[in-house]
């Protein structure tokens, strides 16, 4: 004796499996991500980490520090000082994950009166991305495009107390957080980690006075052009827009990066 097949029964089985096809359901695995936006290459640029004002036209890009809002209608980039603690903050740190060195004196950079975070292990690595990683949701809840995790050199300030494989290590950590919450990476400084691009998961790079010091070479051919260069000097921006001028972004700042109206606001883009 034939089955009959009941009415529409095809049809939803039909229905069912396109849904699971487009959901990914039934497969096994989740969505891919959507990947991070990255910067535009050779685009107007401004570094407002020393207070948010207004873009001055023509700029596509702009970095800001975690505490202001992104500039709406622009690739934002968020600062954080990832490496280091601000001065005003050092408080804020569980005293164990201050880096120390043998006489347990914490390490400073005294440039800044920054002490060193302590990188040197996994668990104290972890730790420390667990608070930067905060911040990251913070840039990523306000509408920031990317993250500029700062002092990514601190090893080469710790009286070889870290290592560069500490500070990649750690900056995996901060890459996988921000990559999941679509968010793109900027390396700051450190030439001589830019081959270690993509293990680290880095994205694009912020140079600061790489035509002063002849490194933007080494930024572009690592991350494709998508460089976005601080000049500090009228010599290091004229050696920049000579050189590169038709490749990188770059401006010209004042080393306090202050905002217009402020003792001593310098920017140039040429």
């Amino acid at each position: 004796m034939t089955h009959q097949r009941k009415p529409g029964a095809g049809s939803r089985a039909v229905l069912l499996a396109l849904t699971l096809l487009l959901t990914g359901c039934g497969s096994g695995h989740d969505p891919a991500p959507r990947a991070p936006r990255l910067p535009p290459r050779h685009a107007g640029f401004d570094y407002q980490i020393g207070g948010a004002y207004p873009p001055p036209a023509g700029v596509r890009v702009v970095t800001r520090d975690r505490a202001d809002s992104p500039a709406e209608g622009l690739y934002n980039v968020c600062y954080v000082n990832a490496f280091q603690a601000q001065p005003q903050e050092r408080a804020n740190w569980p005293a164990d994950l201050l880096l120390r060195d043998r006489a347990g004196r914490v390490v400073v950079d005294e440039d800044w009166d920054e002490p060193l975070l302590d990188i040197g292990t996994p668990a104290k690595r972890a730790r420390i991305a667990d608070r930067v990683n905060r911040w990251t949701d913070g840039c990523a809840d306000q509408g920031y495009d990317a993250i500029e995790p700062d002092n990514y050199d601190s090893y080469t300030r710790s009286r070889h107390l870290l290592t560069p494989a500490d500070a990649t290590a750690f900056m995996r950590l901060l890459t996988r957080h921000a990559h999941a919450r679509h968010l793109a990476v900027g390396q700051k400084n450190t030439p001589e980690l830019a081959g270690k691009r993509e293990s680290a998961g880095l994205d694009f790079a912020v140079a600061e006075e790489c035509g002063q010091y002849d490194e933007c070479g080494t930024y572009a051919r690592a991350f494709d052009d998508r460089v976005l260069d601080i000049e500090y000097t009228d010599t290091g921006l004229t050696k920049a827009v000579s050189a590169w001028g038709s490749r990188l972004s770059i401006v010209r700042r004042d080393l306090d990066v202050s905002p217009p109206g402020e003792p001593g606001y310098v920017r140039r883009t040429g």
